[in-house]
């Protein structure tokens, strides 16, 4: 069996900042220390955080006065934000600063009075976050059929943004459906969806067509993972989402002779060579990696955990 690796895969700089800030404050200052949701959307990075002592929590009450309190990567409402500080929480932002670009261009777009088509998936927290920033201003799209529904006061103040982690040909198509009825509509100005999320894509659509199965490591609550896997599937190639090896049915491979493994921006690359174990051991697999763009976009850790732990 031939296994291409797709590369990029795996760790954006988002996840790896936010998983570095959760690293640092745990190391500094012990457990517990307590998450507004996951870190980031993978199964595996969670419970190997939860075993060193993190709390993941959904509701700011279940966190004691003055603990330390991580917002994940994925972002948080102003409403989140002050009931950290009425908790009186040490507050450490890990938000994707790619994403925090959305929340920013949110709060101008309503500032200047332009009602929001926030294009993106409902429930999730990416998306959550966002909305809170101008809730009477945004619209939630997720089709191209929510655009022909949708109703606007003035069409000529009229904006669109973009949840970070979509599938650029889902949102391409969206967006060319608001274009053509809103003719006057705004956008950023520059494209929203992260440049982790476009060259994963850009990769499985690239390799997809040498290979007959796509694996794709990350959780089935990532939005990124789950976008490489419909792609592969798209271009007509079987594809599976997979936590680790684990997850493997070995009936998959039956005939197959070719496999296209690629990651999630929020897997490790820990569960990625598990599973190139699995295929070496399994089926004497041979690695072909394949690299389709180089990624060299690092964020700095947040200026208020640098200010922690150089206080401790």
């Amino acid at each position: 069996m031939k296994v291409i690796l797709a590369s990029p895969r795996g760790f954006c700089a988002g996840v790896n900042m936010a998983i570095e800030c959760l690293d640092l404050t745990l190391k500094t200052f012990g457990a517990p220390i307590y998450v507004y949701h996951e870190i980031v959307h993978n199964k595996y990075v969670v419970e190997t955080f939860k075993e060193q002592g993190a709390v993941f929590i959904d509701d700011l009450t279940e966190v004691p006065p003055k603990s330390i309190l991580l917002f994940s990567a994925h972002g948080v409402s102003p409403e989140v934000r002050q009931a950290a500080k009425d908790r009186d929480l040490t507050a450490i932002d890990a938000t994707c600063p790619l994403v925090t670009k959305v929340h920013l261009e949110a709060i101008k777009f309503a500032k200047l009075g332009y009602t929001i088509c926030l294009i993106g998936h409902e429930g999730h927290d990416e998306v959550i976050g966002t909305m809170g920033e101008a809730p009477e201003a945004i619209v939630l799209v997720e089709t191209e059929e929510d655009v022909d529904k949708l109703e606007i006061a003035d069409p000529d103040k009229l904006a669109y943004l973009t949840q970070t982690t979509l599938s650029v040909d889902d949102s391409t198509r969206i967006i060319e459906r608001l274009r053509k009825r809103f003719p006057e509509i705004k956008g950023p100005p520059k494209a929203d969806i992260c440049y982790a999320t476009q060259n994963r894509q850009e990769a499985v659509r690239i390799l997809a067509s040498e290979a007959q199965l796509v694996l794709v490591l990350g959780s089935q609550n990532s939005s990124n993972s789950q976008r490489l896997k419909e792609l592969a599937q798209e271009t007509g190639t079987a594809g599976y989402l997979i936590d680790g090896a684990k997850d493997i049915d070995p009936t998959w491979f039956d005939g197959v002779e070719s496999v296209l493994v690629t990651a999630g921006a929020s897997a490790p690359e820990e569960v990625v060579q598990d599973c190139l174990d699995y295929l070496v051991d399994k089926h004497g697999a041979t690695i072909d990696v394949r690299s389709i763009r180089e990624e060299e976009v690092h964020f700095p850790l947040p200026k208020e955990l640098r200010k922690l732990v150089s206080l401790s």
